[in-house]
């Protein structure tokens, strides 16, 4: 049962699929270097019983979903558009948005549909997930005027959706987008949604996805890549470089920004990216400056990464400020551009 009755302008809607992730450990397997360069590669014995350390499932996850609970957890009224079926797995993923107080009225439940699960191969600290992404028929509900709108992984079939996402900002120009693409929309390639990053507020991509959308795949230089980013449309654009930190360029100036110090080793690494960008559009959306949203943003990953699952260490205002105010002295953006 949805908690929220009526509709309302929320300060941040998520739009993208929702899944369950089933995290699998497993304690038997190893890593293949690429010294190439390229992706590294998990190696299990093939046609033999592997032993698995535990299961856990962790239900109302993916990019979106992940920002809408980020956001709440921060202050702001947020709802998903997602699509589920409906079977057990649709109901529980409803119940735990609702438990998380993220508004379910957007949520599109289809007759006779699976919800997405999906399955996650968690060694070590990292973790290669098994997708499968069940077609729904896209459509934009009513959901008024809200502030913010945060788009990210939808699947192959949503070209037309997104056209219809960009009519939608046309008529209501008030509205700010946020755009994390997920795996098919940056194998849709730029030309596809050009009108969509022309209506991108903030941008966000890690460093190989940034050379793959923009088709440089030996550019190194990272401040070349926020500018030919810039170019394509968003206003703001962020580029994460996992342990090496990140960058952002909003056509003026350029910063970088080291991780947070972690307290103990991560325990699991997903998340991180969805902890960092939510958090960050979160800090904009509650009128704090570029620079102060730097600071925001790894905290929250920083935090993500030391339990299973996106959202277990999503952090409040006051949290982040407690870490804030232990950080070390060099914890700070520092200008590139």
């Amino acid at each position: 049962m949805n908690i929220f009755s009526e509709n309302k302008n929320f300060d941040f809607v998520a739009i993208g699929d929702i899944t369950t992730d089933a995290f699998i450990r497993l304690k038997d397997a190893k890593i293949i270097n690429d010294e190439g360069g390229g992706k590294n590669e998990l190696a299990l014995r093939f046609g033999d019983k592997v032993p698995y350390e535990s299961l856990e499932e962790v239900r109302a996850v993916g990019n979106s979903a992940n920002a809408a609970v980020c956001a709440t957890r921060l202050g702001l009224s947020s709802a998903l558009v997602t699509n589920v079926g409906d079977d057990h797995n649709g109901n529980e993923c409803i119940a735990t948005l609702n438990k998380n107080k993220v508004s379910t009225n957007l949520v599109s439940t289809h007759k006779g549909k699976k919800t997405n699960y999906h399955y996650v191969l968690w060694f070590e600290d990292d973790r290669t997930i098994l997708v499968k992404h069940h077609q729904y028929e896209y459509k934009l509900p009513d959901m008024e005027t809200p502030k913010w709108i945060y788009l990210s992984s939808l699947g192959e079939n949503s070209l037309d959706y997104h056209k219809e996402i960009v009519e939608y900002l046309r008529n209501h120009q008030e509205v700010k987008l946020v755009f994390q693409p997920g795996t098919f929309q940056m194998k849709m390639g730029i030309e596809k949604l050009k009108d969509l990053y022309t209506h991108t507020d903030i941008f966000f991509c890690n460093m190989e996805e940034a050379k793959k959308i923009l088709n440089r795949p030996d550019e190194q230089d990272v401040k070349n890549l926020l500018k030919e980013m810039h170019k394509v449309g968003p206003n703001v654009v962020v580029i994460t470089d996992g342990p090496k930190g990140a960058y952002a360029y909003d056509g003026y100036e350029g910063f970088f920004m080291p991780l947070f110090p972690d307290e103990k080793p991560p325990y699991d690494r997903t998340g991180a990216g969805d902890a960092f960008s939510a958090t960050f559009t979160s800090a904009i959306a509650l009128g704090k400056s570029l620079p102060e949203a730097f600071l925001w943003a790894p905290v929250n990953s920083m935090s993500v990464v030391q339990y299973v699952g996106a959202q277990k260490g999503l952090l409040s205002q006051e949290e982040i400020l407690k870490f804030l105010s232990k950080a070390p002295e060099n914890y700070h953006p520092e200008k590139i551009m």
